[in-house]
């Protein structure tokens, strides 16, 4: 819960190694009035030191990847999973590719680099490292294809560097591993190295270097040196010089690049487009941008693109961002020249050097492994970070604007808690809807209430709900609080027709109130759009932390009403989402929950219910209800006592999501959970039944949940056929209708 207003954005583009760093430091010391917002394409950071040993075997995802949420959660920050397209430099606003303009007040990106894949032909056939997550999909589909093939493999990577050689003897190693686990020929795969310098690791040491060569004759790589490739085609390469090799798999290791989109943006840049930074890190053109890493060219002190670098960047950039922030002068930072460099070889061996001298072993790659390991710990056990609290210190450059914000303690309540006009206007005139003709007064001429036009022939169906922010990201919560909402409408077989808001906003200046209004409103109307649904007005108010509610209005014609009651004995019971929202987010609150399984949770709740009602109904759907608050079988209870009906339902029929499951076993469930296993009685079951991993969440609350549907037996299978179409790519039939017998008294549930 916000205690602080908001009076300041800090926002970063990027989790790349110096901002993780950043988040951190943030979280240890927290600056009262300023909310840390990070934009990221990845939720998991890649440390780029270990992603050989990923791709060699010897590391899982985990070990490998720093989860951003947790982190960014300890900061008290927001996370916002999305690709930044732009940056407005004087209205000071990130644009991203899927969701409303950023605003910020200072601004840092640590958004890495992409191999250059400007020659003709790499950008079609060749496979580049960056974007990591990319890579990894790809590699995991290049194994499968040559570990399948029956043919000999020529496998190829372009660059010359220590990216380049790492690469290629880690996926020696786990083709070399996999082959020999399926008794195949490691012989047919070869292996060769195309680099535009003469020397292996021009920028190693000659100690170094001869090592490499070394070594990689001893695994049979061949070498071709002083060759630029200038062409590549689906299975060749051509040379500068002339020379053609085939191929059969291309990886494009080579200098970095840096994405298009910074060249529209006004910051400085360098001849290859890297963002010009002093030694502050901060732009030297704009005050206030900031840039660290693979993206920065720090103008005084030139350095490779390095994983070190950009990791030694992160505790100065911290700190400068705080002095920018209030008002203070940036320090300088100089970056260390000579630096340990550890390469392994695929085959837990490394080559360790610094300076002028070089050393190899497997000790060394346990020298590696140890630091690399310890260098995770620190983003990993988030227990261990000292709670310093957020004490105000003086000259504060917005102390005077936090100051006047918290004047007033005890806050008016009525109508003196409502937004102010002012954001008011701001807001809704950056929204923009389509007009519909059954909406006389509106939005777009906003009146004391609104005006509808009734379909005729119909009848007025409506609901309400409303709910505080479990999430950290507004637009986000905005699309899942209008899905949640419209879901009721079509559980009873409607279209929505309007929509009436209920806004709560936490106390802060009033551009960011606006911002927050604008963003959460956005996402709702998107979703809104796309279920031909008109906002027309609303209500908001301050409080203690976000939350949003809608009163939808709906229509249909009388005789189409869907029912919770209904069910027929031997009617198929068919769900269409998986179960276990209420346990990830309880596992969120606690830090314990990976955000991968979060953003597989927001993907089903982001999911419309509108085309599975629809298609439910096509199949003769004899009775319908949205699977929310009260659990799957809280629901499902009151579908059976509504049609006086028992079901059975099918335990590892049901459909979860990941990480549910194991978050319930240790316990971590929603506060609703207890209130919800009220209706236990009703389910009979063994020991055996109620302990399947699947049985917790049967009585967790969902969010924007899925439809629990009883269908005709004979258009069963079909329908679930025509839900996974649709995109519902879990529903599934979970159980059965059977008649309930007159001596039971109640309904229940049997389990199976």
């Amino acid at each position: 819960m916000q205690s602080t207003p908001i009076v300041k954005d800090l926002v970063l583009v990027g989790g790349g190694h110096s901002h993780v760093e950043v988040i951190k430091r943030f979280a240890m010391r927290p600056l009262p009035g300023v909310r840390l917002t990070v934009i990221s394409r990845e939720v998991h950071t890649p440390y780029s030191g270990m992603l050989p040993g990923l791709v060699a075997g010897h590391y899982q995802f985990d070990d490998a990847h720093i989860d951003l949420g947790p982190l960014v959660q300890m900061a008290g920050g927001r996370l916002y999973h999305d690709d930044v397209t732009g940056i407005d430099l004087a209205a000071k606003t990130v644009s991203c590719r899927d969701r409303p303009p950023i605003a910020y007040d200072v601004l840092s990106l640590d958004i890495g680099s992409a191999p250059a894949t400007d020659v003709d032909g790499a950008a079609t056939f060749a496979i580049p490292v960056k974007p990591v997550s990319n890579f990894m999909q790809r590699w995991a589909q290049t194994e499968q294809r040559i570990l399948a093939s029956k043919v000999p493999q020529r496998i190829g990577f372009v660059g010359g560097g220590a990216g380049s050689i790492e690469l290629l003897l880690a996926i020696r190693h786990r083709l070399l591993q996999k082959t020999t686990q399926a008794g195949g020929d490691h012989d047919k795969l070869s292996y060769h190295l195309i680099a535009a310098s003469d020397r292996v690791l021009p920028s190693h040491n000659h100690r170094v270097q001869k090592k490499f060569e070394r070594l990689l004759q001893l695994h049979e790589v061949k070498l071709h040196l002083a060759e630029r490739v200038v062409r590549v085609e689906e299975d060749l390469v051509t040379t500068e010089s002339g020379n053609s090799i085939e191929l059969d798999e291309l990886f494009w290791v080579t200098n970095a690049s840096a994405p298009e989109w910074l060249e529209a943006t006004g910051l400085r840049l360098d001849a290859n487009g890297f963002v010009l930074v002093h030694d502050t890190l901060e732009s030297v053109t704009h005050p206030g941008v900031f840039a660290s890493g693979d993206i920065a060219a720090v103008d005084k002190y030139p350095r490779p693109k390095s994983g070190v670098f950009a990791v030694r960047q992160g505790p100065p950039l911290a700190e400068n961002l705080r002095h920018s922030i209030i008002g203070k002068p940036l320090r300088p930072f100089k970056p260390q020249r000579a630096f340990l460099s550890l390469i392994s070889t695929g085959d837990r061996y490394a080559v360790g050097s610094r300076g002028p001298w070089a050393l190899e072993g497997r000790w060394v790659w346990r020298w590696k492994d140890w630091i690399d390991r310890r260098f995770m710990q620190k983003y990993r056990d988030l227990s261990e970070m000292p709670d310093t609290g957020a004490t105000q210190a003086p000259g504060y450059s917005f102390d005077k604007e936090l100051h006047d914000l918290q004047a007033d303690p005890m806050r008016c309540g009525g109508c003196g808690s409502k937004v102010s006009a002012g954001v008011l206007r701001a807001a809704l005139g950056t929204l923009k809807q389509k007009k519909y003709d059954d909406v006389i007064v509106g939005l777009d001429q906003p009146d004391d209430a609104a005006v509808i036009q009734p379909r005729p022939g119909t009848v007025l169906v409506q609901t309400v709900d409303s709910f505080r922010a479990f999430i950290d990201d507004p637009f986000v919560f905005g699309q899942i609080a209008a899905n949640h909402c419209l879901s009721d409408i079509y559980a009873m077989g409607a279209s929505p027709q309007t929509a009436l808001a209920m806004v709560t906003l936490p106390l802060a200046s009033a551009k960011i109130m606006r911002d927050d209004l604008v963003q959460l409103m956005s996402g709702a109307l998107e979703v809104f759009a796309a279920a031909d649904t008109a906002l027309v007005g609303g209500h908001t108010n301050e409080g203690a932390e976000l939350a949003l509610g809608f009163a939808i209005n709906g229509h249909i014609e009388r005789e189409s009403l869907n029912r919770k009651g209904g069910a027929e004995p031997g009617d198929r019971l068919i769900l269409t989402k998986p179960l276990g929202t209420g346990v990830l987010f309880a596992g969120a609150m606690r830090g314990k929950a990976q955000t991968r399984w979060i953003d597989r949770g927001l993907e089903t709740m982001l999911q419309s219910n509108g085309p599975a009602a629809s298609c439910l109904r096509e199949h003769g759907a004899s009775a319908l209800t949205d699977v929310t608050g009260f659990g799957l079988f809280g629901h499902l209870v009151e579908m059976l006592r509504a049609g006086r009906a028992a079901a059975t339902v099918t335990m590892d029929a049901l459909p979860l999501l990941d990480g549910a499951a194991a978050l319930a076993a240790d316990g971590i469930l929603s506060t609703l959970q207890n209130d919800n296993l009220g209706i236990e009685p009703l389910v009979h079951a063994g020991s055996a039944l109620r302990g399947n991993r699947a049985y917790p969440l049967c009585f967790d609350p969902q969010t924007s949940g899925g439809l629990l549907a009883t269908v005709p037996t004979a258009s069963a299978d079909a329908c679930v056929a025509k839900l996974r179409e649709l995109g519902c790519k879990q529903a599934v039939i979970i159980g059965s209708i059977e008649a309930l017998a007159e001596a039971s008294g109640d309904t229940r549930i049997t389990l199976s």
